[in-house]
């Protein structure tokens, strides 16, 4: 009888190791979703700033459009050592678009 229990503690569902390997997949679950929670603040944080402030209207529209003001000229500059840089880039707009 004890050799059973002793077996039945080591293997099978129930024993320490599935409980270990279940308690494995809790912790990766919990990061998980510490780093998406983290995700999901900053992204609130660039709404509420967005709903709020005209100035953080503009920056995203320079940053993400290359919007430009009256007089300004944008420059867009891509490092070779960039591993996401485009091999392709195609010509810039004759007039690239302006905020106003």
């Amino acid at each position: 009888m004890v050799l059973g229990l002793f077996i039945r503690l080591w293997a099978g569902q129930g024993s320490y190791p599935d409980i270990w390997h279940l308690q494995e997949q809790i912790d990766d679950q919990n990061a998980s979703n510490d780093k998406q929670a983290e995700i999901n603040r900053k992204l609130a944080q660039d709404v509420a700033a967005l709903k709020k402030d005209d100035t953080a209207v503009e920056e995203h529209a320079r940053s993400e459009f290359g919007m430009t003001k009256d007089g300004e000229t944008f420059y867009q500059v891509i490092l070779k050592s960039d591993p996401q840089a485009p091999t392709n880039v195609p010509p810039p707009p004759k007039e690239a678009p302006r905020v106003e």
